[in-house]
């Protein structure tokens, strides 16, 4: 079973589905340290629109990988990986568990399964790129990725033009599918055992709800505000992945005044929903998880019985 291995916790879930509130709890009853594994939380200034701890949980739970870059800033699967794997060395170093949380399936990928030699970014091939975007649209892009590689291009949604850029500019680069040189194995393998959680409600309405009302709530505690404020800083455009976030990139557009406030908070939440349902497609793949309804009275307490029943303890 390799439980002569570190173990760790891998605490997954779509967004909205009460990861944050659920790592909280459990940090209060076990020796945690919480380690962010999603995409948007790196970023120094993007808060209310990323359901960021507040300063008192992060004051009073240790955590990892939050607040570590300017908006301005990219920041990779790999690097995330390097960054996840020293802080966990760090936190079982002083014989505390390590709580990985979050929803971006593809850092949780990188680590567990490691990531294949795939080629850097080339800036001459991304900008040839863009610029046949700007004829055939991100759409046309899509189709072109679904000639050469069509396992990407099922993966990929049309709208995300940061991955279809990157599935086409690997296959130009390398003559070869994402999708193949991702099945390569990785020599760098996972050096621990993790105990795997996934939170996700059974049905759909009730994250459908969660999502309306949390996007309602960041509105009211200063959302747009916020992202004018990263406007005013004057380095900041809406092709970088900090702009290009769920409901950044919709505030965004909002400012520029491509369309008004209510037909904004309709993009978002859509937005909002279909990163969901992308994520609970990657979740429905994972092997050997226990699943938790947060729909459920007392899921916590079950979570909590089931992690102190788990070689952990």
């Amino acid at each position: 079973m390799g439980y002569d291995k570190p173990h760790i916790i891998t605490l997954m879930g779509p967004t909205a589905s009460g990861k944050t509130d659920l790592a909280l709890l459990l940090a209060e009853h076990l020796p945690c340290e919480i380690v962010s594994v999603d995409s948007a939380l790196v970023y120094r200034g993007l808060d209310i629109g990323t359901a960021k701890p507040s300063r008192e949980n992060l004051a009073a739970t240790p955590h990892h990988l939050i607040d570590i870059l300017d908006p301005v800033e990219c920041y990779s699967a790999a690097q995330f990986r390097a960054d996840a794997l020293e802080k966990i060395a760090e936190i079982l170093a002083r014989e505390r568990i390590p709580l990985l949380v979050g929803g971006t399936m593809l850092y949780f990928r990188a680590l567990l399964q490691g990531l294949s030699q795939l080629p850097p970014a080339d800036a001459a091939v991304r900008a040839r790129l863009d610029r046949d975007a700007k004829k055939i649209g991100w759409r046309g892009m899509h189709e072109w990725l679904s000639r050469v590689d069509p396992d990407s291009a099922k993966r990929i949604h049309p709208n995300d033009p940061q991955r279809i850029q990157r599935a086409l500019e690997v296959y130009e680069l390398t003559g070869v599918a994402l999708t193949a040189l991702c099945r390569q194995e990785d020599a760098s393998r996972f050096p621990y055992q993790d105990v795997r959680i996934v939170v996700a409600p059974t049905a759909r309405l009730p994250l459908h709800r969660r999502i309306a009302e949390r996007f309602k709530k960041m509105l009211e505690l200063g959302f747009v505000e916020e992202v004018e404020a990263l406007r005013r800083n004057g380095d900041l455009h809406d092709g970088l992945p900090a702009v290009r976030a769920v409901g950044y990139r919709q505030v965004w557009g909002y400012l520029d005044g491509r369309y008004g406030y209510q037909e904004m908070v309709e993009k978002a939440t859509i937005a909002t929903r279909q990163l969901a349902k992308r994520q609970m497609t990657w979740l429905r793949r994972e092997r050997g998880a226990a699943w938790f309804d947060m729909e459920v009275r007392d899921t916590w307490s079950k979570v909590l019985k089931f992690l102190e029943s788990s070689p952990i303890n």
